[in-house]
């Protein structure tokens, strides 16, 4: 509390100003705490956004600034000592991001290569147009000094076989395709040779010939005993399950989603019930507050136990060993991650005595995350799932305050609605973060989800359980045929409801400062105390205006000049109906466009022979070439404002119009061109991502 200022004191506009400013931060005192998850983003963020790599002098004087800040706040009073922490936090943020950058660095393919690849198989899992991918360390490349070669490569398998079954710890060898992760499809698009970066990825690539084993998978077990795992109980669950319910029983019971079909995953994100796939809160949550229950309930059988020692503290512990034993078993997942520290600090609160769900866990355990991997700062799964986690603890402390003013509702009632209200707070605050990464709402998500969780929490997960417990007696088949069922339901549901017209609307990608700006007002909104909260409105105010306000470029041309998309009155028009289909599949997402790249080719604006497709869009002219005879047959006249080509052009167009070919889009990356007053305007990956450690 501080002191009212006196009647004739009020004339004093700006002492009271001040007293009213000093009365507002003191009242933010015993929830610092929450503060400091969304300082190390904006350093962390700060650091990402730069663009030309920092020098090792820049690190210095953060670090330096850092100390001195840090002085200043044990020197300062209670007023403002949060202020000089918040800014040691920020620089501290900074500095994680460079540490963690620098520590991983790796080898990155500089060059495309063609040839022999042998590694140990060290993941596997599915690539966007479904094919099996294997990942791999310990890799040998023709021809290429060791010190050269990545880490680790990727390789998607779109031959027909015959190939080894893929075991974790095998070394294969095989012919393929290799290059050094792609950049954006656009300018300002997803990065994803940042995330290969960070995943010490320094190549991708395909092979259609078979893959061959080279060495038996017990000789590259080495630190691979939890993958190897994995893979044992994934491949027995599907044994005894069949169908993509086996895939799903896998998928929640290790994290292993190579056999899920397709066609089931994307049912699932038209429903908005897309997280049941990622070990998240949810599991984590169900799994340790079934053993949590069961241990507790067991213990109570026995009531000269259960007189005589701390039973809630073993059931406690118990699910804490369960829930790290499941972390470790599902591969460690950001969303995991986050699920097992927020369960391991309910979990501690409750062996402390003390309350155990509070947003002080949920920053706690962003904290963590951010230390350990700042990256994941930009990541959906971190995204959602803390936007999720913050809003259900937020909403369900608020009614838990204010219970008592609340009507009381039938004891049949209460566990209804509480599923209804979380789906909801849960469904509503993650709609702008899946709009966003994945550029669609699903329209019945909340009908979906309210047929299925319930049946998760109460049926699926405990059936888990027992499972784990039930299995090594032989005697797991009654509660797999229970998950089956449950599962099945949970498909049928995704498919029905998927396949409702209207289903899903898309939405058109945001600018870089909407998912900031539109976190910064929910967390304002949530964490300050007082009625400065109601300034959280501004900044989600200003978010929803600038999404509303996005436009997209008028004219984008991929990196191998193979592919041109113009915007035209019914949509994005493409030069052609097939190849590069990644860069056409990404363009018409951020777009908000539901059709397929062979729909986006067949609409009006294109026109021309194969080879030589001609494009319009408000006056300017395109022209798009493809084929070594289509750049030869050039006559190195301006016949169009835009002249792209996926091959070398020998003439150069000497005129005033624009000209992209294979070499020139080498070095600046895919390119987009704006229509401004005084012509036009190109914009290309090279400048938009600038010069940072995974771009060079």
């Amino acid at each position: 509390m501080y002191a009212e200022p006196l009647p004739g004191a009020l004339s004093d506009r700006p002492a009271a100003t001040r007293l009213r400013i000093s009365g507002a931060l003191l009242a933010q005192r015993g929830h610092l705490l929450l503060w400091v998850p969304i300082c190390l983003s904006i350093g962390i963020g700060t650091w990402f956004s730069l663009p030309n790599e920092p020098s090792s002098g820049v690190y210095w004087v953060c670090g330096a600034l850092a100390v001195g800040l840090a002085g200043l706040g044990l020197r300062s009073g209670e007023l403002v000592a949060p202020v000089f922490w918040g800014a040691t936090l920020i620089l501290i943020g900074v500095l994680l991001a460079g540490a963690r950058a620098h520590s991983v660095t790796a080898p990155v393919l500089g060059f495309r290569y063609y040839g022999p690849i042998e590694g140990r198989i060290v993941d596997i899992d599915r690539s966007s147009s479904d094919k099996l991918r294997l990942t791999l360390d310990n890799v040998v490349l023709e021809d290429i000094r060791p010190e050269r070669v990545p880490t680790r490569v990727r390789v998607s398998l779109h031959g027909d076989g015959p190939h080894v079954a893929p075991e974790p710890g095998l070394t294969v060898i095989l012919t393929g395709h290799l290059s050094a992760p792609n950049g954006p499809v656009e300018p300002g698009g997803f990065e994803f040779r940042r995330l290969a970066w960070f995943e010490r990825l320094g190549a991708v690539g395909y092979s259609r010939t078979p893959v061959l084993a080279l060495m038996p998978a017990d000789d590259g077990r080495a630190g691979l005993s939890v993958f190897r795992l994995r893979i044992v109980i994934s491949e027995w669950v599907q044994a005894r399950i069949p169908g993509a319910a086996g895939a799903f029983a896998a998928v929640i019971l290790t994290g292993d989603r190579s056999a899920m079909p397709r066609e089931s995953v994307e049912a699932l994100r038209a429903t908005n019930m897309a997280h049941l796939l990622a070990i998240s809160g949810l599991h984590m949550g169900l799994l340790t507050g079934v053993v949590f229950s069961a241990l507790r309930a067991g213990m109570a059988l026995f009531p000269w136990f259960a007189l005589r020692y701390p039973t809630r503290k073993f059931a406690a512990i118990g699910a804490l060993l369960a829930g790290a034993a499941y972390l470790a078993l599902s591969g460690g997942a950001v969303s995991t991650e986050r699920a097992f520290i927020m369960v391991s600090v309910m979990l501690v609160a409750v062996l402390l005595e003390r309350r155990a769900i509070s947003l002080r866990s949920v920053a706690i355990a962003a904290s963590l995350i951010l230390v350990l991997a700042p990256e994941a700062l930009f990541g959906a799964g971190f995204q959602m799932s803390f936007a999720a986690t913050t809003a259900l603890v937020a909403v369900f402390g608020l009614l838990r305050d204010y219970r008592d003013r609340l009507p009381r509702l039938p004891r049949w009632l209460a566990p209804i609605l509480a599923v209804v209200l979380s789906s909801a707070v849960a469904g509503a605050a993650t709609a702008p973060f899946g709009a966003a990464h994945f550029n669609r709402i699903a329209d019945y998500g909340l009908i979906a989800n309210l047929l299925s969780v319930p049946l998760m929490g109460a049926l699926i997960m405990p059936a888990a359980v027992a499972v784990a417990l039930l299995g090594p007696l032989g005697l797991a088949w009654l509660p797999l045929q229970v998950m089956r069922y449950g599962l099945e339901w949970i498909l049928l549901v995704a498919d029905r409801i998927a396949g409702i017209e209207g289903a899903v609307t898309y939405v058109i990608a945001p600018g870089p400062w909407v998912l900031p700006s539109l976190s910064l007002g929910f967390l304002l909104l949530i964490i300050w105390r007082g009625a400065g909260r109601w300034l959280g409105l501004c900044p989600i105010l200003a978010a929803v205006f600038l999404w509303f306000q996005a436009e997209r470029p008028p004219i984008l041309i991929a990196d191998t000049g193979g592919l041109v998309g113009v915007m035209g009155e019914g949509g994005r028009v493409l030069s052609k109906p097939r190849g590069d289909g990644f860069a056409a599949g990404n363009w018409l997402e951020n777009d908000g466009d539901g059709a397929d790249q062979e729909q986006a080719a067949a609409r009006e604006g294109v026109s021309g022979p194969r080879g030589t497709r001609y494009l319009e869009v408000t006056g300017t002219r395109i022209l798009a070439l493809s084929g070594v005879k289509a750049a030869e047959a050039f006559s190195g006249r301006c016949e169009a404002d835009v002249i792209v080509s996926n091959k070398p052009l020998a003439d150069r167009p000497s005129g005033s119009c624009l000209a992209f070919d294979a070499a020139s889009l080498r070095e600046s990356g895919a390119v987009a061109i704006w229509m401004r007053s005084d012509g036009l305007h190109v914009e290309t990956v090279a400048e938009t991502s600038g010069q940072r450690l995974w771009t060079r």
